[in-house]
């Protein structure tokens, strides 16, 4: 197939495009700037240049593919609901061109969507508090009888050269001189290594069923606590317990998610795309130390 992918230089983006080409598909690449233009020249893949926000040269490029992997999002959380819109209106220009064919387009959204306390698995809706409308645009895609799915990932997608939640925390316990949890730290994370979920995209792309979600989850139900005890120990700082009421002011704009409780299963996703987690998981990942070499 010809893929066109958004977010094709990110941490995530990098994975699929490799695991895509290794696969024999063609890929197109979103880049906005002459960096990721270069970077997708160099990773062997074609180039479409526009932005998330240009919803014109969205169009064309899913008028001239056979699939579209949105990855894509602009992670500005101090204007989140504008880059939420900005992801809604995306995924409907893009699949708006997709009305009448069986080409599919899938999207991307995360499992702390889902109801915090319970086990969240693909049958359950997103919370009708989300702030994330990607699932609801996927949904109204598939009401218009584009093919249409939903990749929920985990909190952490971890890996090297990863800058996300786990960096964050890391830099956070730096700066503040000590790794803190909430309460007694047993709310829970789910998990899942770059490279799973790279395959976990070439597989739902190819086979995906409209309509249908998946959960790109390795590790179900990590103790948050276990998280800041690792990273104490590598930074050789102290690991203490906060407050509910002190999360926000310590954490920041990653307090929704430190002080979330998600544990996630994929069962069903294993189950219907064949793909099984093989990768290491996210405290043998944290030991083997290029988390805190940076």
């Amino acid at each position: 197939m010809n893929i066109f992918v958004t977010g094709a230089t990110g941490f995530v983006g990098t994975a699929v495009i490799q695991e895509l080409l290794q696969a024999g598909h063609h890929v197109t690449g979103l880049a906005r700037s002459d960096a990721a233009e270069q970077k997708l020249k160099d990773a062997g893949v074609n180039v479409h240049r526009g932005s998330l926000e240009d919803t014109d040269t969205l169009r064309q490029a899913a008028r001239a593919a056979d699939a579209i992997i949105h990855l894509g999002f602009i992670h500005d959380f101090s204007n989140f609901a504008a880059s939420a819109e900005i992801d809604r209106q995306a995924i409907l220009a893009m699949g708006s061109e997709l009305e009448g064919t069986d080409k599919r387009i899938l999207s991307t959204s995360g499992t702390l969507m889902l109801t915090s306390g319970k086990l969240g698995t693909e049958e359950d809706r997103s919370s009708q508090h989300s702030t994330r409308h990607s699932e609801a645009a996927a949904e109204e895609l598939f009401q218009r009888g584009v093919h249409s799915s939903i990749v929920r990932l985990a909190p952490t997608v971890h890996g090297k050269d990863d800058f996300g939640f786990i960096y964050t925390l890391i830099q956070l316990a730096r700066e503040k001189g000590f790794s803190a949890y909430v309460g007694d730290g047993s709310n829970r994370w789910s998990a899942v290594h770059r490279l799973d979920v790279a395959v976990l995209f070439r597989k739902a792309i190819e086979q995906a069923a409209g309509g249908s979600t998946f959960h790109g989850v390795g590790e179900s139900s990590i103790p948050f606590k276990t998280i800041a005890d690792v990273i104490g120990r590598h930074l050789n700082v102290p690991v203490r317990s906060i407050t509910a009421e002190q999360a926000p002011e310590h954490f920041g704009w990653i307090n929704f998610a430190a002080s979330a409780d998600t544990p996630i299963s994929s069962e069903l996703t294993q189950q219907r795309l064949d793909w099984k987690p093989v990768h290491q998981g996210l405290m043998e990942d944290l030991e083997e130390g290029h988390y805190f070499d940076r």
